[in-house]
C-alpha cells in the first residue's frame, strides 16, 4: 500500500511538474513576443539612423545646434506642436458625446499628450492608451472609445490624402524644372542608390507591410468578441451624431495647420532651409507623414529618411540635410517627450470617477 501511494504521487509529481514547464514555455513564450514587439520598432529605426548616419563628425552637428541655428523660431514653433495634440483632444471628446460619454476636456487633452509619449515607447501603442486613460478617469467605455480613435483615423487618412493630391499638383513644375536643370530623370535617381539605399527602401515596405497584417490580426480577434465590435462601429458612426459640425471640421483643420507650422517654422532654423519655401515644407511634411506609418519610435529612421531625400531634391547638400532631419526630429520628439510627462504627473493628481456624467472642465 506504501509503495502504491508513492507510485501515485511520483505520477501526480511528474505531471504538475510537466504541467509547470508547459505554463513556464508559454508564459516566456508571450514575453518573448512583447519584447519582439518593443525591440523590433527600436532595432529597425536605430539600424536606419546608423546608415544615415555612420561616418559624421559629431562635433560639426553640435556646432550648428550651438551656433548657426536661430533657435527662436524653433521655439516658436512648440506652441504649435503642444496646439495640435490639444485639437485633438478637443476633436476626440466631440466625437464621443453622441456616444453619451462625456470625459473631462483636461482629461482628454492629457490622455492624448500621454499617447504620443507611449508610442515613442511602443508605435501604436498610444490609440489604446489613451483610451484607457479615459476608461480609468471618467469611466468611459473602452469598445466606444476606440471605435471612434478609428474614426479619427479614417477621416485624417482622408485629408492627408487629399492634401497630397493638392500638393504634387501645384509642385509638379518644381520637380520638371529640377529634372530640366540637372538633366536628371527617373533612371538617374535609381542608379545613385547605392545598395543600402535600397535595401532601407525594402525594409520601409516590408515594415508597412508586417504593420497591415498584424492590424488585420487584431481585427480578427475584436471580431470574436461582439460587444468590443458593437462599441467600435459605434464609435465609427458616432461621426453622424456630431452636434456642431463646423467646429468639427475646425478641429480637424487645426489639428493638421499646427502640425504643419510645427514643422515648416523650423526652416527658418538654418540657413540652408530658410529659403526654400512654402511648397518645399509642404513636400517634405506629407512625405514625413507617409512615413511614420513605418512602426518605429516617432517614426524615427524613415522620417528622416524620407524628409532627408526630399530636401535633397530641393537642392539642399546632403550633408546640410541630415543636419536639418536630425536636429528638428530630435528636438520634436523631446517636446513630445516633456509633454507626456507632464501630463502623467497631471493625471496623478486627477480624481477618478466612478460614474457617468457630463463634464465641462
Amino acid at each position: 500500500m506504501h509503495n502504491y501511494f508513492l507510485g501515485r504521487n511520483k505520477f501526480f509529481t511528474f505531471h504538475f511538474s510537466l504541467f509547470t514547464l508547459f505554463r513556464i514555455f508559454v508564459v516566456a513564450m508571450k514575453i518573448g513576443n512583447i519584447i519582439l514587439k518593443i525591440l523590433m520598432p527600436i532595432v529597425l529605426g536605430g539600424a536606419i539612423l546608423y546608415w544615415m548616419y555612420r561616418g559624421e563628425d559629431w562635433q560639426t552637428i553640435l556646432h550648428v545646434m550651438t551656433d548657426e541655428m536661430n533657435w527662436t523660431w524653433m521655439l516658436l514653433s512648440f506652441p504649435f506642436g503642444i496646439l495640435a495634440q490639444m485639437f485633438r483632444g478637443w476633436r476626440w471628446r466631440q466625437t464621443l458625446e453622441p456616444l453619451g460619454e462625456h470625459p473631462r476636456r483636461s482629461v482628454s487633452i492629457h490622455s492624448i499628450f500621454l499617447s504620443y509619449a507611449t508610442s515613442l515607447l511602443v508605435p501604436r501603442m498610444g490609440e489604446f492608451t489613451r483610451c484607457g486613460v479615459l476608461k480609468r478617469y471618467d469611466n468611459i467605455s473602452f469598445p466606444k472609445s476606440l471605435g471612434t480613435v478609428v474614426t479619427e483615423r479614417a477621416i485624417d487618412s482622408l485629408l492627408i490624402m487629399g492634401i497630397t493630391a493638392t500638393v504634387l499638383l501645384l509642385e509638379m513644375s518644381t520637380f520638371g524644372t529640377f529634372f530640366r536643370k540637372t538633366g536628371t530623370n527617373l533612371q538617374g535617381i535609381l542608379h545613385s542608390f547605392s545598395w543600402a539605399g535600397y535595401f532601407v527602401a525594402a525594409v520601409c515596405l516590408l515594415s508597412m507591410m508586417i504593420l497591415l497584417h498584424f492590424l488585420l490580426r487584431k481585427l480578427s480577434i475584436y471580431n470574436k468578441v461582439k460587444a468590443t465590435i458593437r462599441g467600435i462601429w459605434q464609435g465609427v458612426i458616432s461621426l453622424k451624431g456630431v452636434r456642431n459640425i463646423p467646429l468639427f471640421v475646425c478641429f480637424t483643420l487645426g489639428i493638421w495647420l499646427s502640425y504643419f507650422l510645427h514643422y515648416y517654422l523650423t526652416f527658418f532654423c538654418f540657413d540652408f532651409t530658410a529659403d526654400l519655401g512654402i511648397g518645399c515644407a509642404l513636400v517634405t511634411f506629407i512625405v514625413g507623414s507617409i512615413a511614420v506609418i513605418v512602426p518605429t519610435p516617432n517614426g524615427a529612421g524613415p522620417w528622416h529618411f524620407a524628409v532627408k531625400t526630399m530636401l535633397i531634391l530641393y537642392g539642399v547638400q546632403d550633408e546640410h540635410a541630415l543636419y536639418f532631419v536630425l536636429i528638428v526630429h530630435t528636438v520634436q520628439t523631446l517636446l513630445v517627450v516633456a509633454l507626456g510627462i507632464y501630463a502623467w504627473i497631471a493625471l496623478n493628481f486627477t480624481s477618478i470617477k466612478t460614474f457617468k456624467q457630463s463634464y465641462y472642465v
